[in-house]
């Protein structure tokens, strides 16, 4: 009996000692990236690259900026802002102060938006702006639109150049 007592002692340690966000979430997240059309260039700024469709492992906690190119296509880039998400609220709700801690260090908390990045690209040569799709191909807005409401956020972490608010 008493090493059953010691057992539910060290579990609920453990529990109370980790992010519920880390145990569930992890602090990388499958990142999925389409274009309309596919066969894109997609570069970001950690340093990963690749060719649209692609699935990337991503830090959850780390806001990006991804270049997009395509033969016949206007180049463009689509802010990726690291937001706080849901489960951080559990946290404090359920009193797992040093949990919404260290899920806030470490970012497992946090959610990538948008997420998946579906970009309908702008052909050269028109007045068309590059958009984003969601996951059904509906318009959820310009890629310009989409940068300038999270632009002086991500810029906090990229920087004001690769975010845009500088030449």
């Amino acid at each position: 009996m008493k090493n059953m007592v010691l057992a539910a002692v060290a579990a609920a340690s453990a529990f109370a000692t980790g992010g519920c966000a880390t145990v569930l979430n992890g602090t990388n997240v499958d990142y999925t990236t389409e274009t309309r059309p596919d066969g894109a260039t997609a570069k970001f700024t950690s340093g990963q690259e690749c060719k649209t469709p692609c699935t990337l492992e991503m830090k959850r906690k780390t806001d990006q900026r991804v270049d997009l190119f395509a033969a016949g296509y206007k180049p463009t880039y689509v802010l990726i802002q690291s937001k706080l998400g849901g489960g951080s609220f559990g946290n404090i709700l359920l009193g797992g102060g040093i949990g919404a801690v260290v899920d806030g260090t470490n970012g497992s908390s946090n959610r990538l938006y948008p997420r998946p990045l579906i970009v309908q690209l702008a052909r050269e040569g028109t007045s068309d702006e590059a958009v984003l799709l969601d996951e059904k191909g509906t318009v959820v807005s310009t890629v310009q639109a989409h940068n300038d409401s999270v632009r002086l956020d991500v810029a906090k972490t990229i920087g004001p150049k690769l975010a845009g608010l500088e030449d």
